[in-house]
């Protein structure tokens, strides 16, 4: 009898006991019915490779839906892997795009003018911050005349001094950040932070900055007649100075120092108080000038110390330019140094005796032998005031004291500047020559600044 695979299988599902069926022959399409019942032993499985014939094995309908769950899950898997590589490295992609985007926004937003207008905001934190305005640097070098030569005032550490006028007719001055500047950067950023945070009559006004690429610059309120060491240092412009107006640009000088070190928003330690950075206006009166190395401390703070000693030779206390320290006291040491040059008409780093005194020894040589009044710039011989010579120079003595103890605070300067009450009588001072430099050798490089008193950098290096 010829019966169909169909057939048979139909056969075999009337049949409970039926477990499986196949063609007894498998010539063509396969013909006859063959089935097994109860169980099935002695099964063996062969490859496609060696034959065979189809076996069809009657099963659990549980068993069924179980096995077409497992095949569900693994299609499902596999696709769950394919939509989560997918995913990766889709997400890759977009995270490098991004950070290359990002990288170039950054490059040119840094590389491109910062605006004229904009306001730079130099604040440390959120507490203390202050908007400085931006100058475009076409503005600044047009005023210049492209940084003319003719119109340099003068160099120092940080880079060239120019004047410059805008077109609405203001007078400005123009510090340029030199590419090769001794100073740098830090300098730059330091000054900017600690002026534009202070505002006194007898401190110089920085009006804005700009900042182009490599190109930086700061621009202030320009002072006609420049640098005090440029009248009481020379023979012919001391004329200009009588004793009124030095004794002025002393009290003046007193009020700006009093303002850094107590009344500001910041407590600011100069560092570098000498005559080429006290800028006169036109009527002679005393600003403050050049923050790039000062230092600002926090309220409950007095003092500092650093490896680094930056400063200018002639001025620097004992203990800053020795061991490193520096407070409010260091700043009054430089004070009194100016003070007497002032009076003097004479730098403090020259000697001037045959013990080999600065004008620190000298004026204490001679003010112990009760000559003051012959210390006196001999300009100043018929306008001087006796009183406030004496005073002015006994100021300059106290201040000058070896000890950071023995000076006073710029507060009782300013008041005893104004009073005719009795001072306290100096102890002699360190008169602070260079063999004075004794336990330690100095590695120092001196840049020109716009006078002849020379930048000196310097590290102490022990023995």
């Amino acid at each position: 009898m010829t019966m169909s695979l169909m057939e048979c299988e139909k056969i075999c599902q009337k049949n409970c006991t039926c477990m499986a069926y196949a063609n007894t022959d498998i010539r063509g399409n396969g013909s006859g019915c063959l089935l097994w019942f109860n169980d099935l032993i002695d099964i063996r499985i062969y490859s496609e490779r060696t034959g065979g014939q189809d076996f069809y094995v009657r099963m659990a309908s549980s068993e069924l839906v179980a096995q077409s769950a497992f095949r569900k899950d693994s299609n499902e898997g596999g696709t769950n892997i394919k939509f989560i590589l997918i995913g990766v490295i889709l997400g890759v992609l977009i995270i490098g795009l991004g950070t290359w985007l990002l990288y170039a926004c950054t490059k040119k937003y840094y590389s491109r003018p910062i605006e004229e207008g904009v306001l730079l905001n130099v604040g440390e934190s959120h507490t203390e911050s202050m908007e400085l305005p931006l100058f475009s640097f076409s503005r600044v070098a047009k005023a210049t005349a492209m940084f003319s030569p003719d119109n340099k005032l003068g160099e120092g550490g940080f880079g060239a001094v120019y004047k410059g006028k805008l077109e609405e007719g203001q007078e400005i001055a123009v510090k340029r950040l030199s590419q090769t500047s001794s100073q740098g950067i830090d300098e730059f950023k330091n000054e900017v932070i600690c002026i534009s945070k202070l505002q006194h009559r007898n401190l110089v006004k920085l009006l804005g900055c700009s900042i182009v690429g490599d190109e930086k610059l700061l621009i202030y309120e320009y002072m006609p007649n420049r640098g005090l060491d440029s009248f009481i240092f020379d023979n012919m412009q001391s004329t200009l100075l009588d004793w009124t107006k030095r004794f002025n640009i002393i009290k003046g000088i007193a009020r700006g120092l009093l303002y850094l070190h107590h009344d500001s928003r910041l407590r600011i330690i100069h560092r570098d108080l000498k005559a080429s950075n006290i800028l006169l206006d036109i009527n002679m009166n005393p600003k403050i000038s050049d923050f790039g190395i000062a230092r600002s401390f926090g309220e409950n703070e007095t003092q500092g110390n650093t490896k680094r000693v930056v400063g200018t030779y002639g001025y620097m206390s004992p203990e800053y330019a020795l061991d490193g320290l520096f407070s409010t006291k260091s700043d009054v040491y430089s004070f009194g140094v100016l003070v007497l040059e002032i009076v003097t008409g004479k730098r403090n780093r020259v000697v001037y005796t045959e013990h080999n005194d600065n004008l620190i020894g000298y004026v204490w040589r001679m003010h112990s032998e009760g000559r003051s009044m012959e210390l006196i710039d001999k300009t100043l011989a018929e306008s001087s005031n006796p009183s406030e010579v004496l005073r002015s120079i006994e100021v300059g003595l106290l201040c000058v004291q070896p000890s950071p103890e023995d000076r006073p605070e710029m507060s009782s300067v300013v008041l005893v500047l104004g009073t005719e009450g009795a001072l306290p009588k100096p102890k002699q001072p360190s008169f602070f020559t260079k063999k004075n430099f004794l336990g330690a050798d100095f590695s120092s490089i001196s840049y020109p600044t716009s006078s002849t008193n020379d930048l000196t950098v310097t590290e102490i290096v022990a023995r």
